[in-house]
């Protein structure tokens, strides 16, 4: 068996958690208001008429997983090599 680095365990993680993510967003798409109903109303807004919440975790997490299994158009570029980049973006998708 081989070694197993570091970079390679966080590509695998982060692969994962955009995974993860798109499938919440689209389970937010069928069942948008079952996190919200029981505590407060005012999270409402991002959810209930249009489905702002869920077309940004989407995003965040197609744009995930098309960086860490890189398209063709993204591989090799100074932005998929990019470790500024990502330190921006992977918060940005957590919140």
């Amino acid at each position: 068996m081989g070694k197993l680095i570091k970079n390679h365990w966080a590509r695998l993680i982060i692969l994962t958690a955009a995974t993860y993510q798109c499938a919440a967003a689209l389970e937010g798409f069928f069942w948008p208001k079952i996190f919200w109903d029981f505590l407060t109303k005012n999270l409402d807004g991002a959810v209930k008429p249009f489905p702002i919440l869920q077309i940004i975790n989407l995003l965040f997490g197609l744009f995930g997983l098309a960086w860490e299994w890189p398209l063709k158009p993204l591989a090799g570029t100074s932005l998929h090599r990019s470790i500024e980049a990502r330190l921006v973006l992977y918060p940005l998708s957590a919140l």
